[in-house]
Formats: structure tokens, sequence, C-alpha cells
């Protein structure tokens, strides 16, 4: 008698956040056997802890909003390194996707006259983000939770997937892993695998990620022989909270600067309109009067204005390297951040438009954000690059692995728009549930999976808490904190860059002897061993890639190289597996048709 469970399904999707949950959806309409697998309870993905919205050219409360724009805005914003044709379907099918979450019984603020209702940006030229007040991303995952439970699928929940199986013909076969709770192993038959696993935050000492980000999608696509692209790209959101220290990343929604929040830093000087980039500089508010106009528009309830953006509302790659340049200046606040203040206006609306954010600064730092201001500072948020994908059909290039989320690259270039991660996930989890479920309908029997690829995956999992001698996981996640957070952060350089890749050459030496005690029982370190090795992937990702990109672009920021080569702009970083090292290239980006090339040409484009 084997000593794992086995289940069989048409479709596995590992991850239950939005991506995942659209995905799994998608591919159950279709009438496959679909089996969801999350690593956490069902419901509490960190999706849940988007905040500020949905990117999606509605329209519902500027009439000049639409695709073209969205999709220029989404190009620029990624510095022009976007798979474009991603990035077109993106803005194509957002609008949609939201009409169908509120179909399926999304509950959307509204306009006095009843339409969806939607807020300002950072890099949008629109009000384009559709909201429920702060707390978008529960709404989107409570929704697409209860359209799927009656979809009839299978959900396993606090069950982690370890390894990804292929059969002789080297497609995709099935999955093996692990209940959380008690180690029971698991093995999934199955014809087609759909990531959605979310992003590499915890590989980085301050994180507004939640504990499930460890890597898990894009080191398991790596290791099967999928493409990683654009790892160099690590998104710091500007605003996370920074004292006291127990809660220190923890997200500031950039809801708060869309409804008008100001950054100043320990002098009292709202300091952005010193880092905006020359060629955006006519995007923006020129002073505070015609930035207090733009607010004072927002405030009094007129829906269009044709006043400019304030500058806090710049891209995110670039307010978080101007918090970060004041406070190394030795113009930060109290506790190494900047100030952020909404207090300004009146108590009753900012607690109905951040209700989260009223709540959170009160509960876990005793601040009133009604009365004062909040302390913030960068946080690591958001991994724009991971595997490679196509644009249709979201596949890898392993046969029946497909991908979406923030698991997926491609998307969002060098630096993701705020509000774009939501509608990437309800856009690309539809189309990777189609194109899993496309797949898996070809194939007339569930490949076959070798016993010995069983027996090695049990074998590794078990290894450390056989093992006599080696460091504990704890002692080295904290090196590789040290080496992210000084080799591989906001700025970098080639020596500290080299320096952090042989760091983590020794370390991943370290982890192939890492040892807990125990059992498998409630035991957290002994997850954190298996963790440790996905995130090692990452950073040595991020590292090679960062050193590879001799430029500045997007959220890359090298202080040898500080300005944009042209001719970088035109290729993507590309990781594969080379036995046991990493190999690193440059692929060319896909060529754009011309059509969208004059869209990018023009200041405003207009509905279609």
């Amino acid at each position: 008698m084997s000593n794992y469970e086995t289940k069989e399904h048409d479709v596995v999707v590992i991850g239950a956040g939005g991506a995942g949950l659209r995905a799994a959806i998608e591919a159950a309409s279709k009438g496959l056997s679909v089996g969801l697998v999350c690593k956490s309870l069902l419901g509490k993905a960190h999706t849940v802890m988007a905040e500020g919205g949905i990117a999606a050219a509605m329209a519902t409360v500027d009439s000049r909003d639409g695709w073209q724009t969205h999709f220029r805005d989404t190009m620029i914003g990624g510095k022009y390194l976007n798979n474009w044709r991603m990035a077109q379907i993106h803005a194509m099918e957002a609008p949609e996707c939201v009409i169908e979450l509120e179909r399926w019984g999304a509950v959307f603020d509204r306009t006095d006259d009843g339409k969806i209702l939607q807020r300002a940006f950072g890099g949008h030229t629109y009000k384009r983000l559709v909201h429920v007040g702060d707390r978008t991303g529960l709404e989107l995952i409570r929704t697409l939770q209860d359209k799927g439970v009656h979809s009839g699928i299978d959900v396993y929940m606090e069950c982690t997937i370890s390894r990804l199986l292929k059969d002789d013909d080297d497609k995709i076969a099935g999955a093996f892993g692990y209940f959380r709770e008690d180690g029971r192993y698991i093995l999934f038959r199955t014809k087609a695998i759909v990531l959605a696993t979310g992003g590499v935050g915890r590989s980085f000492p301050v994180t507004s990620n939640s504990w499930e980000y460890t890597a898990d999608g894009s080191s398991l696509a790596y290791a099967s022989g999928a493409d990683l692209i654009d790892m160099e790209f690590v998104q710091f959101h500007p605003t996370g909270m920074v004292w006291p220290p127990g809660v220190r990343g923890l997200l500031v929604t950039e809801a708060v600067r869309g409804e008008g929040g100001r950054l100043t830093n320990k002098n009292g000087e709202r300091f952005m309109w010193k880092y905006l980039p020359e060629a955006l500089k006519d995007d923006y508010a020129a002073d505070v009067k015609e930035a207090d106009a733009w607010v004072h528009d927002t405030l009094s309830g007129k829906l269009k204005t044709d006043y400019r953006r304030p500058p806090e509302l710049s891209t995110r790659d670039n307010v978080a390297r101007a918090i970060y340049t004041e406070v190394t200046q030795g113009r930060g606040s109290e506790h190494d951040g900047v100030y952020l203040d909404i207090s300004y206006q009146p108590s009753s609306r900012v607690k109905k438009k951040l209700p989260s954010m009223y709540h959170q600064f009160k509960d876990l730092a005793d601040v009133d954000i009604t009365r004062g201001p909040m302390e913030v500072g960068p946080t690591m948020h958001y991994m724009m690059g991971g595997i490679r994908v196509d644009a249709d059909t979201a596949e890898t290039k392993v046969k029946g692995l497909f991908a979406a989320g923030e698991c997926a690259g491609g998307m969002h270039g060098a630096n993701r728009l705020g509000g774009n991660s939501l509608s990437d996930l309800i856009v690309f989890g539809r189309r990777s549930g189609r194109g899993a479920a496309a797949y898996a309908s070809n194939l007339t029997s569930l490949p076959k999976i070798s016993e010995s690829e069983i027996k090695e995956a049990i074998e590794e999992l078990e290894a450390p808490l056989t093992r006599t001698e080696g460091l504990n996981p704890y002692q080295l996640q904290q090196r590789m904190h040290e080496i992210t957070s000084t080799c591989f952060g906001i700025f970098r350089q080639e020596a500290d860059l080299k320096k952090g890749l042989d760091l983590m050459e020794d370390l991943k030496e370290q982890i192939k002897t890492v040892r807990c005690s125990g059992g498998k029982l409630y035991n957290p370190a002994w997850h954190l061993c298996r963790d440790l090795k996905n995130l090692a992937i990452a950073a040595e990702a991020i590292g090679r890639s960062a050193l590879s990109r001799k430029e500045s672009r997007g959220a890359h920021s090298r202080l040898d190289f500080p300005d944009t080569d042209e001719d970088q702009g035109h290729e993507n970083t590309s990781i594969k597996k080379d036995g046991d090292r990493m190999q690193v290239s440059k692929t060319p980006l896909p060529e754009m048709p011309a059509e969208l090339k004059d869209l990018l040409k023009k200041k405003e484009a207009t509905h279609a």
C-alpha cells in the first residue's frame, strides 16, 4: 500500500487567489473535472490584501477613457518592455471581466446615478479603478469563491505542492505535495496544470506579501523546464507601514494617494515634484495650487477634471525611489520613512473611502489617520517578472503547464501600474483556464507517472527531518534576507550584485543540508525547509537578471548605469535551468503591430 493519497482531475489549478479561482471556474465551465489546490484556507489568499481597485477602462466616470488609453498607460508604465499582446488583451478584456464579476454578485461602489464608481491611481490617465472602498481584493475573492464552489470544483485546502511531474514525452502528468496540517502526502494525476501561486515577496525581509508568497510557482516551473523572464524587475510599493516594527512592510494602499493623500518629508516639504521624470512632467500638476485644485475637484464630487494629476500619483517605482532618497539623505520621518497625510479631509469621508486604512493604523499603530499623518516607506510588493507564457493561451513552453497572475511574467514589463494586478488576475485567470481546458480536452487519457519520481519527491521532503547536521531554516532565511536587502534592493550596482550572487552560491549549498527537529505534524520549520529552496531560486534569478541588465529602467535602478539604454529596451532577460546552473540570456521582444505603435505616439487615445 502506497504512503500517499491519489486524486485524478482533468485540470489541476495550484493557487486559489484571484487568478487561480478564475482559472478553475473557466476550466470547470467546459465540463472538465477540476481540482483547486490552496496553500491556505479557501478565501484567505493574498488577493484579499489588494485594496485600491481593479483597473478597467469602463469609462463610467470619465467618458474619454477606453482600452487604447489603458493599453498606452500600461506600456508607458512598463517602459515598453511589456509583452504588447498581453497588454492589449488585458486592456480590451478587463471591462468585460468586471461586468462578469458584477453579474456573479460583486457589489462595487457606485456614482450618484448608479454607475460603477472609479478612482484615480498612479500612472493612469483617467479615473479607472473600480473599487469597494479599500477592500476590493476581499470582494473579488468573495465573489469568485462563491462562484467557484457552485461550479463543482474540488478544493484541497492547506495543501502545498513540492514538485511537478512529467511523463516520458516531457509533458505534464501530475503534481506531488502534502497537507500542511500533518504532512500527509498527496499525488494529483492530471492532464494540465495552471500555476497561480503569486509572487516571491518572502525572499525579502520587508514585504507587503503574505506568508504564502514563497516563489512556489516560478520555482516549480523553472525546475520543470519553463523559462522565467524579467526577474530583475521587483516592485517596491512606496507606501508600507514603518512603525511599529511588528507590522513593518504592511501595505498602505495607493488609494490613500488616489483620494488626495500628500507625501511630505520631515521638513514639511512635498518632495515629489523634485522626482518627476522630465518627459512626464506635463502630466502632473506644476505646483501646490494646481495639485490642490485636483483634490478640490475630487472632494466636491465633480467626476471629470482637466487638472493634471498631483505628483504623489507618479508611478510606484518613481515614488519608491523618491522616498528612499529622502530618507537616505536625512529628510525622513522619525522611524525612517516619510509622512503620508490625508487628515486635512473631512473625517467622515476618510472613514468611508479608506475604512481598512483607518482601522489598520488605529489598531496596529495607535494612529488616527483622520487627525494626523501616517509614516510610510518602501516595501517589496510585486514581481513583474515570472514564468514566460503565451499571451493568448497562458501556456508555458512545457506542454500542459499554464500560468497566470503574479507568477507569470510579461504583462507588466519593467513596472506595474497600481490596479493592473487585479485586472490581470481575472483576465489571464480566465485565459489560462480556457487554455488548460482546451489542452486537456485533446488528451484521451491521463499521462503516466514514474513511481521512482514519487519516491524521490518523498525522500526530498523528509530529508530535513532525518539529518543530524546542518543549519536550521530560520538561520538560512535570515541570511537570505541580508543578501536580498543589501545586494538586490531598490538601488543596485555591479559590486553588490556580484557579492550577493557569491553569497547565494554558499547559501544554496547550506540549504541542501538544512535540518529541523520534530515531526511533520504542525511543524512550520519543516515547511520553511521546502520554501527555502524555492526562495533561493527566485533570489538568484533576481540577482543574475539584475546584473545582466546594465541600465536603469522602471523598477530596476543601477547606480552604475543610471540612464536608460534604448538598445536594451527591445529585449527581455530570460532565465532557464541548465543542469545545476542558472542560465541567463536575452530574448527579443515580440514585434508590435503598426496600429498599436501609432497608439503609443498619441497623447490621448479614443474609443474604438
